[in-house]
Formats: structure tokens, sequence, C-alpha cells
């Protein structure tokens, strides 16, 4: 097999704000793993909070290339042989096998998993804003997504006022928080039980990964809370189980596909709800995670809608569900 990839700048409709940075435009990395003259195609979405750029992606693909074989399929064996880092540069090489091994065959990888078609449909990401800011937005994406994720995290105090704002402006839309790690253990007591009056559904990462203040919060919270910057990997799960209801699974944290599918088994065998979540990507990246969303309870695969122009089209998006192609592999090529 022969590899290719490249940097890539994805440029986003307007500025996408959460409690750490600001930006409105990521690179990421698109990857082209070849066989047989057929290509597979795979994005890796790299995120500095995890020590991780688009360059240090781009060489770990590069290094990668002498441990790829001959064999395609032989999916386990290859990702085994990379080293355990750059996890979101082994979901795009994770992706672009699926790809090629679903275009060798003639299938799309949702069915060569064995998988129904489509998942739940996805949340739209509010991003952080003033409560009445959030609210114009949220009112304007709610006639498409019934399902909304709110940003908070200001470190302003006005973090319900965003959600109550929120909740008048949209009636009974569904309301999920993410806060990002950006709350304490106080913060959190205080405002969860506000939060579980308006309806939220469960509030995400409120604590800063391995808060020891996890397991209380748990026990103490009225609302589901789910765990993003907590798990990443199958190995992150357990501990997972004692301080959350929930996990949020992302490719480009786990690194694939493969391995977010035994992280959605382990998650169950152990009562947790399982979240299938999204970086800042084109639709290459949202088709390979949309090919396993009928896993999960919670969708949150809106990064290629929040671009200018998607690269990659092919997942479509119809009554508010990231419907993954129906073509052989991933389903997407890139726009002329």
């Amino acid at each position: 097999m022969e590899i290719a990839a490249r940097i890539a700048t994805l440029r986003l409709a307007e500025m996408f704000v959460i409690s750490r940075e600001a930006s409105d435009e990521v690179d990421v990395v698109h990857v082209e793993i070849r066989h047989g003259g057929i290509s597979g195609f795979g994005e890796a979405a790299p995120n500095g909070r995890y020590d991780e750029s688009a360059e240090s992606a781009l060489a770990y693909v590069g290094a990668a290339h002498e441990r790829l074989g001959d064999d395609p399929f032989a999916l386990e064996e290859v990702l085994r042989g990379l080293p355990e880092r750059e996890y979101a540069a082994r979901a795009a090489l994770d992706a672009a096998l699926h790809d090629l091994c679903g275009k060798l065959v003639g299938l799309p990888v949702w069915r060569l998993l064995g998988l129904a078609r489509e998942g739940p449909p996805t949340s739209w990401t509010v991003w952080l804003g003033d409560p009445a800011d959030m609210a114009r937005r949220a009112e304007r994406a709610a006639p498409t997504f019934r399902r909304l994720k709110l940003k908070l995290g200001a470190g302003d105090g006005l973090d319900v006022e965003r959600v109550r704002a929120v909740r008048s402006a949209v009636g009974d839309a569904r309301l999920q928080v993410d806060v990002n790690e950006a709350w304490s253990l106080d913060e959190a007591l205080d405002a969860l039980p506000r939060l579980a009056d308006l309806d939220v559904e469960y509030c995400e990462q409120p604590l800063v990964a391995g808060d020891r203040g996890g397991t209380e919060l748990k026990r103490r919270s009225p609302i589901p809370i789910y765990v993003d910057e907590d798990c990443h990997t199958l190995a992150d799960v357990p501990a997972c189980a004692e301080r959350a209801h929930g996990i949020n699974v992302k490719l480009a944290k786990s690194g694939g596909i493969r391995e977010a599918v035994r992280m959605v088994h382990a998650a169950r065998a152990l009562g947790l709800g399982c979240m299938l979540g999204c970086m800042l990507e084109s639709g290459l990246g949202i088709a390979a995670a949309a090919q396993i969303a009928s896993l999960f309870d919670h969708v949150d695969l809106d990064g290629n809608v929040l671009l200018a122009e998607d690269p990659w089209p092919g997942v479509e998006l119809v009554d508010g569900v990231q419907v993954p192609a129906d073509s052989a592999g991933l389903g997407v090529a890139i726009h002329a």
C-alpha cells in the first residue's frame, strides 16, 4: 500500500467560540492510501488540547508508510503496529483503510460493519456568546436542528442565563450543554439544578479532566454528566464510569472507528450512555463517524455544517440526521 497526505485549511462560516479558545479556521490533514489502483481517504482533525497539530499529524502519517504492509484488510495488525500517540492521525489512517476496504468489496462501511445506516439526529452547536446572541443563533438553527448543544463556561456567572435565554427562544427543543472543563465543583453543583429546571438533557465535561470532584458530582447531579476530555480510548472507560453517566466518543480522540466501537461496547457493559462527537471537520471526517452513529444514544456531528464550504460532500443531512451515503466506502469525494 502507498500513502500520501497533505495539510488543508477549513474555513468556518463564522467564528467558533468555546471556553478556552476561538477560531475562524482550522487545519486538518487529508490522508490517501492506495492499493490496486483504488484509493481510500481519511481526515485527521488534531486538537491542541491534546498536544497535537496538523504538522505533528502529518509527520505521524508520513512515518506510518513502512508499517502499512500489503493487506488493507489486516486492520488490527496495521493499527496495532502504529505508535500509540497522535490519535487524530491514527483516526485518519483508520478511516482511509475502512474507506479502501469498502471500495474493494463494493460496500459502504456501515454495511461492512454490520450496522444500521442511520443514527439519532445530530445536535447543532451554539457557540459561546452573550445570552441574547446565543438565543438569536439558537432560534435560527431550531427549525432544522431540534437538538441544540450550548457551549458554556465563560466565567462571568451568566451560564444559566444563557440557557434560560435559549430556552425562551426555542420552546421545547432538546437542549444539552458543554462546559469544556470550565467549572469548579461548587459552580457545577450550583448550576446543574437550575439547568435541570430548564429541561437540559445532560451536561458535558463540567470539570477539568481528572478533577477529584467528579465522583461526587455524578452522585449529586440532577441531570446526567457526560465526559469528553476525560475519555480518549478504551482504557479510559472504566474510570469514566466512576465519575460520569456517559462518555463522548470522538474518532479523532480515540484513534478511529475500530477503537470507537470497542469503547461503545465497554461503556454499555458498565451501564454508561454513549454520545458520538466530532471536532471541526469536513464531510470526510464526519462521514467516518456517521458509519457507526447507530450505536449511540446521542450524536453531535455538525463539524461539516459549521464550515463556509465543505470540500468533501457526501453525507446528507435529512430531518436532522447525518446520513452516510449508500455507496462504497465512506461515500464521499473531494469537491472538484
